[in-house]
């Protein structure tokens, strides 16, 4: 099965992003154990802008995909609280052999 990515691009306000990078944070170190990856990026034109990168080894353990468990759903629901994302924010990519 090919690995599958999305790229989410969120929106957080100055006060919120100490939370937003630590809930992320707490998120990815919960994933990686899980075979998740997570990257996070910051614009650097434009303040509070970030695009989070979702790796996973197959489009059925998505971090969009899965039935995560409890941990995971309230990270996840924190940092919707916590940021606007981008309508196509769940959109998977699948990688391509070459």
């Amino acid at each position: 099965m090919p690995r599958t990515l999305t790229i989410a691009r969120a929106t957080v306000g100055g006060a919120g992003e100490p939370e937003y990078l630590r809930t992320l944070g707490a998120l990815a170190r919960l994933s990686e154990p899980r075979g998740r990856r997570l990257w996070l990026f910051r614009s650097t034109t434009r303040p509070g802008t970030f695009l989070e990168c979702s790796e996973s080894p197959a489009a059925a353990l998505h971090r969009t995909v899965v039935d995560a468990p409890d941990d995971e759903q309230r990270l996840e629901r924190r940092l919707r609280e916590l940021a606007s994302y981008a309508a196509d924010g769940s959109e998977l990519w699948e990688e391509v052999p070459l």
